[in-house]
């Protein structure tokens, strides 16, 4: 699978497992067996001003064929930062 392909498919995939909407892929890295580790960024909540939306940090792995293989949420912020 091509890397826009990838990315598409994560972006598909954490608002189908999560419900929410990614906002920008941060990191695209090969995992060592030939699949692909995906770092999706994602608005949990939005808030008024959008600088206090509340931001969650999401790592996807897919085979190298491009199925998910493992999902989960590495942390939360606020997107202003501290």
């Amino acid at each position: 699978m091509r890397p826009g392909q990838l990315i598409e498919e994560a972006r598909r995939q954490i608002h189908e497992l999560a419900g929410v909407e990614a906002e920008a892929v941060s990191g695209l890295a090969p995992d060592g067996d030939g699949g692909w580790i995906v770092t999706v960024e994602a608005v949990e909540l939005a808030r008024v001003p959008n600088t206090m939306d509340l931001m969650g940090t999401y790592e996807m792995t897919f085979s190298p064929e491009g199925e998910l293989q493992g999902f989960r949420r590495l942390g939360r912020y606020q997107r202003a930062g501290p």
